[in-house]
Formats: C-alpha cells, structure tokens, sequence
C-alpha cells in the first residue's frame, strides 16, 4: 500500500500523506452521513455526547465543530475504522498486530472553524511504546486556506512539551514557551480521499477554515497491539480485544524508553480539545468570524 520511502519518511519527519485511499463510493457515504448529523445538531443549543458545537452555533446556521466517537453513531463510520487500505498501512509501519483506540471527525465551517492549537497527541495518552498514530481521513479536499492540518517534521523525535496552564493539564503548548519555530511547520494537503498518518509525538495543528466551504477530517487513533496505556487502562477484556483490527493479542506490553508528561491534574474544562486548550494563555492560531 505504501513504499518503503514512505516509510522511511514516516519514521524520518513522523507524518505521511496518502493519496487516494477512499472511493468516491466510501466519499460519497461519509458526505451523506456527515451532512444528516449537521441537520440534527440544528435541535440542540449546547454540548452533547455526540455534538461539539462551534461558538455562535444556533438552528438558522448550525457549526458544529466536532462528532464525538463517530464510529458508535453510524456503521458508515464504524466500517472506516477497519477499511482494509487504512489498516494496511499501518501494517507495513507496525506490522501485523494494529489495535483501534477512539475516533472524532473534526469539521470545520464555512469561513470560520475553530483552530486547534499546537499540541502532541502523546500528552493525552502515553503508552509503554510510541508505536501509535492518528489516520486522518479528509472528507473534503484538504486545501492551504481551509484550516488543513498543519505538522513540525522530526518533532516526534524530541521532548514532550508541557501542556499545562496555570497548574493545570490544557492539552496544548504554550507557543511563545515552547522554543520551537512554528514557520518550518508543513501543511498537509490533499484530495478528498487522501489520508493522513501522523505519529503520537508529533507536533501538529489547524488555523481557522477562511474558505467558502466546508472541512471535515475524520480521525482515528491505533496503537500497535503491545503498546498498553499508561494513564487509562482496559476495564473491560472483551471490548479491548474488539478494538483488534489485525493480528494477534498479547499479554506482553513492549516498554520502551520513550519521555512521558503524565496529563495531570486533570484540565478544569472537559468535553474535547476545544474545551481543554480554552485555558491557555497564549493562543497561535486567530479565530476566523
């Protein structure tokens, strides 16, 4: 599915673009279904379980920003989770044994789209090995002033950052405290269909969507099968190996030296990143109106 210099350039810069993953079959069903869910978060006025809604949200001009755990709210979703292309890349990065964690399909309206700001995946759940990634799936074509995913190549192989604020965990980084040179950041662009692989480590982001149309990337997060979490482990045996879309099981956990931040005290504001990184004091990305 992909080339050894893919793979090498995963390894080197901690990120890959895929092109042309999904079908305009599988494109066609995620729009469908995307779309339904938009017309229904028209009914509700406040966080749920399923919606995560934009600032200035309301039934005339719903935004919702975020569908929770999609792969539970539709099978269209949940068949994504284990489509055979997105879990053979994977493999040729892991190998054969690939566990599923969560997913969360982020969009972004029309000419606003809130931005997320720079943060490492890894600072919400370390692992006792960093063979983990997130495949993000663009719905729409990933274009420079739609608030494509923006990545630090190489940042998967430096320090964890400290995501707190004010004493408390804020699932983002300080941007004028961290050191790093945000102009060297990549964006990744794509068609529709494309695919995005980006590791637990990396440094990445968005800017707000100042385009005419609509961005949605559906994201899942998987773990090699030996990577075990450090901070929520499995309280439930069957629905942990359920979460097996290749290979085997193991008892084993592989430990490996890698930097952990424990994500600790909790963040004051629970529900998504959106809420966590409210609390920081600096801000990167502007807010399109």
């Amino acid at each position: 599915m992909i080339s050894d210099e893919t793979v090498a350039q995963y390894q080197r810069e901690g990120y890959i673009v895929v092109p042309d993953v999904l079908d305009a079959h599988d494109l066609a069903d995620l729009r469908r279904v995307t779309d339904a869910f938009v017309e229904r978060s028209r009914a509700v006025t406040a966080h749920t379980e399923v919606f995560d809604l934009e600032p200035g949200h309301s039934a005339a001009q719903p935004r919702l920003r975020r569908i929770k755990n999609p792969n539970l709210q539709d099978p269209v979703y949940a068949r994504m989770v284990r489509h055979p292309k997105i879990v053979a890349v994977l493999n040729r990065l892991w190998g054969p044994d690939v566990r599923f964690d969560i997913s969360k399909l982020n969009l972004k309206a029309a000419g606003f789209g809130s931005p997320v700001e720079w943060h490492q995946d890894w600072a919400f759940y370390p692992h006792t090995n960093d063979d983990l990634a997130a495949v993000g799936i663009m719905i729409d074509d990933f274009t420079p002033d739609n608030g494509s995913m923006l990545v630090m190549p190489g940042s998967h192989r430096g320090p964890i950052y400290d995501h707190r604020a004010k004493g408390r965990f804020v699932g983002g980084m300080e941007p004028l405290e961290c050191g790093l040179d945000f102009s060297k950041a990549v964006m990744c662009t794509g068609r529709a269909g494309s695919i995005t692989v980006h590791h637990v480590r990396l440094v990445h982001g968005s800017s707000a969507n100042t385009s005419g149309k609509p961005r949605r990337f559906l994201l899942h997060q998987y773990r090699a099968a030996d990577a075990w979490p450090l901070v929520h482990p499995p309280t439930d045996w069957d629905a942990w190996g359920e979460l097996l879309v290749s290979g085997q099981e193991t008892l084993q956990p592989r430990m490996t030296a890698v930097p952990v931040r424990l994500p600790f005290p909790v963040a004051s504001k629970q529900g998504s990143i959106y809420e966590n990184q409210a609390d920081l004091n600096q801000r990167y990305f502007d807010v399109a109106q």
